[in-house]
């Protein structure tokens, strides 16, 4: 892997991300590439935490050397390396062990721009088919200057999906050989981001994907099944009208997405991916009218009286306790949790995304603890805790 990595004139992008067991590196992401600048070529760095983007470009040779010995030496979950040769996976198990995987590619394919000013790569382009279908882009392919907040939505989203995809599929998780892989969106609107998933995976990915769109409004429904036929892509993306509940699907379910649905419907989104056992749940969730509700009518623990003497301070405070302890009841149930900005606030105020890729461990005991005193604290309890005890 370093061999690769050094590479400078081979290494197209590596990425590393993930967690290692009982430990955690200091970015949720790093990406590598090399650029040519005046100077001449460097290895450009570039580390994501939760909020923004750091990128620092090192000579190459000895500091570009150091650098990368510095992030091997990270607990990293996965790396994926790019060359113009060979694509490489490295995941470490729960035991410790390095697992690795190559695979062949076809060099043509590995064209790599050095420039350092070059426009960001777009996941799905401005000129994609659907994105001029729904009026993100004009004619011509340029994004409207008044859809500038959707498309950057449409590819944070699609951004934070590659990486759980490919967290998922280095777990052995989805990839199943011999059929497509299966999506479902519950509460999926609109379907803005229902088509951009499906366009992503079915064209850059170049997967087999049979997807789903469950809602309840007829109008957005129609819609959204006659773009689909416009595409050309009906058989395999299909919008059906019905409660996330009782939502009718064909199992197994690889991927569930549960993008800003209303309240508890998050939690029913959420409680329906854990009885199917799904490896890789995305929810985006909207508001917090449950939980925010009991907090109204519980007694209030010490010393937090100045906190919930504040209305704002209150909606938000059930807001994160909401989430947590979402976050909190899908570990127990064997998931592996992140709770993540789905893009920046100034482009959309709904921007919490739980990320959630079941591993199979079932929650410890003080996972159970931890859960436990929150509700006591508080003296409130999530849908999804009722959902979840009702199912068994």
């Amino acid at each position: 892997m370093r061999e690769r990595l050094l590479d400078a004139e081979e290494l197209v992008r590596a990425v590393a991300s993930g967690r290692r067991r009982s430990a955690s590196p200091p970015w949720r992401r790093v990406e590598l590439r090399y650029v040519d600048l005046r100077s001449g070529r460097h290895l450009q760095v570039t580390s994501y935490d939760d909020t923004q983007a750091f990128t620092r470009n090192v000579p190459v040779g000895e500091p570009a050397a150091g650098a990368v010995d510095d992030l091997l030496a990270e607990p990293f979950g996965t790396w994926h390396i790019e060359t113009t040769e060979a694509l490489t996976s490295m995941r470490v198990t729960k035991k410790g062990h390095a697992q690795l995987r190559t695979e062949p590619r076809d060099p043509a394919a590995a064209v790599s721009s050095r420039g350092h000013d070059r426009e960001k790569p777009r996941l799905l382009p401005a000129d994609d088919a659907f994105v001029r279908a729904v009026g993100i882009s004009d004619e011509r392919g340029k994004v409207k200057p008044s859809m500038q907040a959707k498309y950057r939505q449409i590819e944070e989203f699609l951004r934070l999906l590659s990486d759980s995809m490919a967290a998922a599929q280095a777990a052995g998780r989805i990839g199943e050989r011999g059929r497509p892989l299966r999506v479902v969106d519950l509460g999926c609107g609109n379907a803005y981001l229902t088509f951009a998933a499906f366009r992503y995976l079915t064209r850059v990915h170049e997967l087999p994907v049979v997807m789903t769109g469950i809602d309840l409004k007829g109008q957005a429904l129609q819609r959204n099944t006659a773009l689909a036929v416009d595409l050309g892509c009906s058989d395999e993306l299909q919008f059906h009208k019905g409660s996330i509940a009782a939502a009718q699907v064909e199992q197994p379910v690889d991927v569930v997405l549960a993008l800003h649905a209303c309240d508890t419907a998050t939690d029913d989104a959420l409680a329906r991916a854990v009885g199917w056992g799904s490896p890789l749940v995305l929810a985006a969730p909207c508001c917090h009218h449950y939980v925010q509700a009991q907090l109204r009518r519980a007694p209030t623990p010490q010393p937090f009286g100045p906190v919930m003497r504040h209305g704002i301070l209150r909606e938000r405070l059930g807001d994160v306790l909401t989430d947590a302890m979402r976050a909190a009841l899908l570990r127990q149930r064997g998931y592996r949790v992140d709770v993540v900005e789905f893009v920046a606030s100034r482009h959309t105020p709904r921007n919490t995304m739980l990320r959630a890729l079941h591993t199979g461990c079932t929650g410890d005991q003080d996972l159970l603890r931890d859960y436990a005193a929150l509700e006591s604290m508080w003296q409130v309890r999530p849908r999804l805790a009722e959902l979840l005890a009702a199912a068994g």
